[in-house]
């Protein structure tokens, strides 16, 4: 006979242990399936581990600029690629470690294999198959495993992975997707990446940092294409100060592999075609839902441009079947995925709660300088129809910045003439990553420029900067 559950969540990522979690606190008789480990692809090869291996460029970056802090280090600073990797490893292995705690803590089960939907409220357990791109420790032992489980609902929380372009497939050895970038066996001494979103920038910004010859290449006008235009032009001005090359406007068109590395054949606007060569090719041009092999569409859920259609609340159009985090569209970000599990299961269990607004999702990219934006663009806004103020403020006059050496940035601040209300807020520079969510906070709290201009900042910090662009937007800059 069937085990029963109120609610069954198909993978362990962000959103999936998230939402196991509060359905647990909430009494629901909660399970999970993972097929190959807690903590989905954020934890194990995505968000976690590339901040770890950011921390480790960052740190060298420092290291060969002491002398402008008046420090002297002697002897040839260098990276140890192995140890680098195995670091970012080891912070994974211990935040993997953390969620099964937290499973064994709130009581959720935890059922080892890959789940397919035979029909609403049951699934079917069956045995893992790991993709052969992504190199993976063994699955760890659980107490459940292969078998049939029925639940009242079921939340597909199952993420995404890379997407491949028709006959540039990353092979794992000269292109790669950014499984094979985390861990390099040794530093490419030149490469490409193709792609200027969060993870392309991301990579392009940590192998140059350590010492390689970099190209990015965007098919849009700009790099950071989700970004504030001001922002991206001002990103791709420090990434060339930095040495890192960048074609936009530009395609892939073909990809040439030899013993020795890749030959990109780029497109340009213009029309012209250009050999671009280097040891190793990053393919960073998005990521796509992991819809397949579920039975979804036997069961009859919508699912549009490979991923999930939901309500807003987590619901599909199929009663008793939600769909959270990646695997239900853009944003593809973790944060999103922790709100929409909690809002799903909240929903579910009759609580009065509120759809997800995708204007208030923050977007952080951790690249040097950091860049971070919530709301409208100013294009954006403009296009929405609304007459608006813009505020900018500059990191080269606020004191924190220049005392940390990092004066190179600036806070941009779009509100509504009319009614004050904070449309958007965009930052690049050092730790903005940190700052957006104060005005995350703002917007979520219909805050006005007036009441932003009343709060008190500490002095002196980087945040004085996000309250001098409010007062930009007004004419009442302090400090510029």
């Amino acid at each position: 006979m069937a085990e029963n559950y109120d609610v069954i969540i198909i993978g362990s990522g962000p959103g999936g242990y998230v939402a196991a979690v509060r359905a647990a606190q909430l009494g629901l008789k909660t399970a999970i399936v993972e097929r190959e480990h807690l903590g989905g692809i954020c934890l194990n090869w995505g968000c976690i581990p590339t901040k770890a291996l950011l921390r480790s460029a960052e740190v060298m970056h420092y290291a060969e600029h002491a002398k402008d802090y008046g420090l002297k280090i002697d002897g040839t600073v260098s990276a140890d690629v192995g140890a680098v990797v195995q670091r970012s490893r080891g912070v994974s292995q211990r935040l993997n470690g953390g969620v099964g705690f937290l499973m064994k803590k709130n009581k959720v089960d935890v059922i080892w294999g890959e789940a397919r939907i035979t029909k609403p409220g049951e699934i079917v357990v069956g045995k893992s198959s790991k993709p052969a791109m992504q190199p993976q420790p063994p699955a760890p032992k659980g107490t459940k495993g292969e078998g049939t489980y029925t639940a009242k609902h079921i939340v597909v929380a199952t993420g995404a992975r890379p997407r491949a372009l028709p006959g540039i497939e990353p092979d794992g050895d000269r292109i790669w997707t950014y499984f094979e970038a985390m861990v390099p066996k040794a530093m490419p001494k030149s490469l490409l990446v193709m792609g200027s979103g969060a993870i392309g920038i991301e990579f392009a910004s940590f192998y140059r940092t350590m010492g390689a010859e970099v190209t990015v290449i965007e098919l849009l006008p700009n790099i950071l294409p989700v970004e504030d235009a001001e922002v991206s032009a001002f990103a791709r001005k420090q990434f060339e100060k930095q040495g890192i090359r960048i074609l936009t406007d530009a395609k892939v068109s073909k990809v040439e592999k030899s013993g020795t590395g890749v030959t990109a054949h780029v497109e340009t606007k213009d029309g012209k075609t250009q050999a671009l060569s280097a040891e190793k090719l990053i393919s960073a041009v998005g990521v796509q839902g992991n819809v397949e092999n579920l039975g979804l569409e036997a069961v009859g859920v919508k699912i549009e441009r490979g991923t999930v259609v939901t309500d807003g609340y987590g619901a599909t159009n199929v009663p008793g079947i939600y769909a959270i985090g990646d695997v239900a569209g853009a944003p593809m970000l973790a944060h999103k995925a922790e709100h929409e599990g909690v809002t799903c299961i909240e929903k579910i269990a009759g609580l009065h709660v509120h759809k997800l607004d995708r204007m208030k999702i923050p977007g952080c990219t951790y690249c040097q300088p950091q860049v971070a934006s919530v709301g409208l663009t100013e294009a954006k806004a403009k296009e929405a129809g609304h007459d608006i103020r813009v505020g900018r403020f500059s990191f080269a006059a606020n004191g924190k910045a220049i005392a940390l050496g990092e004066d190179q940035g600036f806070i941009k601040t779009i509100f509504d003439k009319k009614t004050g209300q904070l449309l958007g807020a965009h930052m690049i520079g050092a730790e903005v990553t940190e700052l957006i969510q104060g005005f995350v906070v703002a917007m979520n709290l219909e805050t006005t420029e007036e009441e932003l201009m009343h709060t008190i900042f500490p002095h002196p910090t980087l945040s004085e900067m996000m309250k001098e662009s409010v007062l930009d937007a007004y004419g009442r800059a302090l400090n510029a």
